[in-house]
């Protein structure tokens, strides 16, 4: 049966040291941090002047889109594309200035939570990873930042002489390639998979969270918290994104309906007299 848990609970749960050798693997959109960490890169690229306005709004509707309902795997891919294609004829060397713009957009977005739960990993002798259909350069730079241990990314683009050439290559850390990246990983590095935490909030990385012993859920979406409860998964909730969505629209609703009331009462003449509470000596 699947349990909800708190960060404070995911703490505790894996402080106790391990005699096997395991690791622990963080997806990062949406499970490190709030969001989408290619928006904050597309947002940097547009203040560099390196992408139109239109596009960043786009970027923008699809990341409030992925926060709520997760993303497909169509929509990955021809993020993965399009990011690629926007990047052909750019020097490899502005994209790397970029790197500090796109921190300060990422790094406040962190949940402190998850930070929390994974210094306890490295803390009962797990060490902890990164892994992201993200690029590489980022994951490592985050991963360095962060105090990870390491990061696994994406390549972008082909580069020839410095430049990209804007043919995606390499490897594309999604779905079933981010769970043979960690089996990689686990047989160099002596790992018992068993023994291994993974962390995600997208059914794509059902794969991922499968390879491992023990597969956490964070802020999942709607077929990936079905998936954990017939699995029986840990399920972790941090992101609050629509909740409070939910608690604007009621609160305009009431606003709403309240004008709605006072003009009604003013055109009838009517009056309504509430009962005033008095209070206890």
């Amino acid at each position: 049966m699947a349990e909800t848990l708190s960060g404070r609970e995911e703490v505790a749960r894996v402080s106790g040291a391990s005699s096997v050798r395991g690791a622990a693997f963080f997806d990062l959109d949406k499970t490190l941090m709030q969001g989408s960490s290619g928006f904050q890169f597309a947002r940097a690229v547009r203040e560099a002047g390196m992408m139109s306005r239109r596009q960043l709004v786009a970027d923008a509707l699809a990341n409030l889109r992925f926060r709520l309902r997760g993303a497909s795997d169509e929509q990955s891919e021809a993020l993965r594309i399009r990011i690629a294609t926007s990047l052909e004829g750019v020097r490899v060397r502005d994209l790397e200035r970029l790197g500090v713009r796109v921190m300060q957009r990422i790094l406040p977005r962190l949940y402190p939570e998850m930070l929390t739960i994974a210094y306890a990993h490295q803390d009962a002798g797990r060490p902890a990873y990164i892994v992201t259909a993200a690029s590489q350069d980022m994951a490592q730079v985050l991963a360095k930042v962060m105090s990870f241990d390491g990061a696994l990314g994406s390549a972008l683009s082909e580069v020839e002489n410095g430049i990209y050439t804007g043919r995606p290559t390499g490897a594309f850390l999604y779905g079933p390639a981010k769970a043979l990246a960690i089996q990689e990983l686990a047989a160099r590095d002596n790992l018992d998979l068993s023994a291994c935490y993974a962390y995600s909030d997208s059914v794509s990385d059902a794969p991922m969270l499968r390879a491992v012993g023990h597969p956490v859920v964070v802020n999942p979406d709607a077929e990936l918290e079905r998936l954990a409860r017939e699995e029986g998964w840990e399920i972790l909730r941090l992101d609050r994104l629509g909740q409070r969505l939910a608690i604007v629209a009621l609160v305009s609703v009431v606003a709403a309906v309240s004008g709605l009331t006072s003009r009604l009462l003013r055109r009838t003449g009517l009056r309504i007299v509430l009962p005033r509470l008095s209070r206890q000596p």
